[in-house]
């Protein structure tokens, strides 16, 4: 025989003004109203809670594929080499060359980053 389990408690209402529940939603940020009014009332000073933001995303399989090809080039592999290569003296560059290297090294770290947080992912993951 299986015990059975305690009811649930039942919701809880409340009647917002359109704006008050405009300003919910805006300072909620994705969250769902629930867990932000959760988090607001009974846990104030510990960090909010993590969930997947609700920007609006086209096509997630598009950028989880993009940030896996990304992850998988060689990309950060080569400006490494070319890095040490530079360091080495076995290549001689410019200044304007490396500084050309050093600004698409930022660019791939720009565009790594805006993926991982478009996908709602976070660095270790």
């Amino acid at each position: 025989m299986t015990a059975m389990k305690p009811p649930r408690p039942a919701p809880l209402s409340v009647r917002l003004s359109p704006e008050n529940r405009a300003r919910l939603e805006r300072d909620a940020a994705g969250m769902s109203l629930g867990s932000y009014i959760h988090w607001r009332l009974f846990d104030p000073d510990a960090p909010p809670p993590r969930h997947r933001g609700k920007a609006p995303v086209k096509d997630h399989v598009a950028l989880s594929k993009a940030l896996a090809a990304l992850g998988q080039s060689r990309i950060a592999s080569n400006l490494n080499q070319i890095a040490r290569a530079i360091h080495t003296g076995v290549i001689v560059v410019t200044p304007e060359v490396e500084g050309e290297l050093v600004e698409a090294a930022r660019y791939i770290a720009a565009i790594r980053d805006m993926l991982i947080e478009a996908l709602g992912l976070s660095e270790g993951r």
